[in-house]
């Protein structure tokens, strides 16, 4: 039978992913989706906790240790709302002061939970930046601003390479174990035009070559790729055309673990999708016996497993619904 798909082998890796790993996702809304599939999986994880942020720059300058305060240059205030120019429009306050203790608070928590990670997965969304003229200085996020305070920019793959070879010296100090996944996201920013967009992307990818050629605990994962290559078809993006679908994600999630989940893991994981749907049932009838004893056997399952992850909301839970 012919083939109608691009399929093609992602290489292995010797470092895998276990149920007591820690790690942290940063970058663009893909690294949220990624993150949020690891969470559900019980798997120890902080998900974009600065925020989303689409350059590299953006990205090597919050996880930083030289980052622990809020650059005082670059709050804004914007109809009567306090924002940061380093940071997601999700970090507001109707007071300078407020937001400022909130970032501060968030980029030492980084700080902190960066000397116990395992795993660094980064994603970057586009190459394209913007510079506010006034310092100068690149921003993570204009917040609709005038236009005519920012001058658009395009990263370089030495650009790239440069700063993360200071940002990787850095981490490395701090943590000498932590290993760094580089992902290119595979949403379209057709809002720089679909030749831009190419070219955004292009100089991503050629970035995260070199650096996992120059750095042998820094690898790649094809998020990118797959959804070119493998999917490659409308039919796997949402409505908008931009994103991928579920069906995507879902996809390319499972890529990603058949590739970094040790088999442990990969047998947990096996194990608490069957417990989820059991959460999820819903009889007709709550006190029937029969129901009734398939939560006190759900309940006994949470329980052995509550040693090796937390499912003390889950627990709580299924004991509210046995009468």
């Amino acid at each position: 039978m012919a083939e109608f798909r691009t399929t093609f082998t992602i290489p292995v890796v010797q470092n895998k992913i276990s149920i007591d790993s820690q790690l942290i996702t940063l970058g663009s809304c893909f690294a949220d989706v990624v993150g949020n599939q690891l969470k559900n999986n019980k798997i120890k994880i902080e998900v974009n906790p600065l925020g989303t942020l689409f350059n590299p720059l953006s990205i090597f300058k919050i996880l930083s240790p030289d980052c622990q305060f809020a650059d005082e240059r670059l709050f804004v205030e914007h109809q009567k709302t306090w924002f940061h120019y380093d940071f997601h429009s999700q970090f507001f306050a109707q007071s300078k002061d407020v937001l400022r203790d909130n970032i501060d608070k968030h980029l030492k928590g980084l700080s902190t939970q960066l000397l116990h990670t395992d795993f660094l997965i980064i994603t970057f969304g586009t190459a394209f930046i913007y510079k506010l003229l006034e310092y100068p200085a690149y921003v993570a996020n204009c917040h609709k601003m005038p236009s005519k305070y920012f001058e658009k920019d395009l990263l370089s793959v030495k650009d790239v390479c440069k700063s993360f070879a200071i940002l990787y010296k850095q981490l490395k100090e701090m943590n000498p174990n932590l290993r760094i996944v580089l992902t290119v996201s595979p949403v379209r920013h057709t809002k720089d035009g679909i030749s831009e967009n190419q070219v955004s992307k292009s100089i991503l990818r050629a970035a995260c070559h070199y650096l996992t050629t120059d750095y042998s605990d820094v690898e790649y994962f094809p998020s990118y790729e797959i959804m070119m290559d493998d999917l490659r078809d409308y039919r796997f993006y949402k409505a908008d055309l931009i994103h991928p679908n579920e069906v995507a994600e879902q996809y390319i999630f499972e890529k990603f673990a058949d590739t970094y989940f040790g088999e442990e893991l990969k047998a947990f994981v096996v194990e608490w999708t069957q417990i989820k749907k059991r959460l999820a049932h819903r009889p007709f009838n709550e006190q029937s016996d029969a129901h009734q004893k398939f939560l006190s056997n759900l309940l006994s399952d949470l329980s052995r497993i509550s040693s090796t992850v937390d499912v003390s909301d889950e627990i709580e839970l299924v004991q509210k619904r046995i009468v």
